[in-house]
């Protein structure tokens, strides 16, 4: 699993594809906190902190997950390595874990230098560190566990085709309707409780939750769980593949 991960580490590296993403998202992140005029714009905000940031990351994240994974099992189906990969001796699912770990880490590497918006911020009151310290840590690990599941989701659209662009499309599909999908179709509910339960179905609710700076169980469950799932479906996708070939 080790040399798994660390090819799929190199692979983003030793290439400008994988800076390139990084740039990206950091460029578009400034932009739309710093620079454009609307919504997230922190300045027109009026208060110094981070949420708009991280309101911002799940979108973000919605094409940057995706481009980061589409590669993962579609290059190596496409140029006939998986198979070879796959009988190495080395289980599939740990395979998966691997380039999953590659991928979250660079997520993670990505996310990094977005630590100076906390230096930022801290300037930008009227008292020098005038924030909640608390939520903007609390927000990270829900960005932290967003990042995962997105991965895992990705990962999962990887493996159903050997197309990146269909990979791509199909990660994004995902990540957007579990995100989002349990907000969207309380709306068709007018009882409170139906709606909250509809709600907790969805990404969204228990992203927000942790972004409050409240660890709680069940939304850690509820990131892990399907998460691991995922990772549990993409492996068997993947034995079903190469045992029918």
């Amino acid at each position: 699993m080790i040399a798994i991960f660390r090819k799929e580490l190199s692979a983003f590296f030793n290439s400008p594809i994988g800076y390139l993403i990084v740039l990206l998202f950091l460029v578009l992140n400034g932009l739309f906190l710093w620079v454009f005029r609307q919504g997230f714009n922190i300045f027109d905000y009026g208060f110094a902190d981070l949420s708009n940031f991280f309101q911002l990351m799940p979108w973000v994240f919605l094409f940057l997950v995706p481009a980061l994974t589409m590669r993962s099992f579609s290059e190596e189906k496409k140029l006939g390595t998986l198979e070879l990969l796959i009988i190495k001796p080395i289980s599939i699912i740990k395979v998966t874990l691997g380039k999953f770990f590659g991928v979250v880490v660079v997520g993670i590497i990505a996310l990094i230098p977005t630590f100076i918006y906390v230096l930022a911020i801290a300037d930008l009151g009227t008292t020098y560190g005038n924030y909640d310290i608390g939520l903007i840590i609390g927000s990270y690990f829900g960005t932290f566990f967003l990042l995962a599941l997105y991965c895992s989701l990705g990962l999962f659209a990887s493996a159903l085709s050997e197309s990146q662009i269909v990979a791509f499309i199909i990660g994004a599909t995902l990540c957007f309707f579990l995100f989002y999908g349990g907000e969207a179709l309380a709306t068709l509910f007018s009882d409170g409780a139906t709606q909250q339960l509809i709600k907790s179905f969805g990404a969204k609710a228990h992203f927000e939750d942790i972004s409050t700076g409240v660890l709680d169980t069940k939304d850690l469950i509820y990131f892990l769980s399907i998460s691991a799932f995922m990772l549990y479906v993409t492996s068997i996708r993947l034995s079903k593949q190469t045992a029918e070939q």
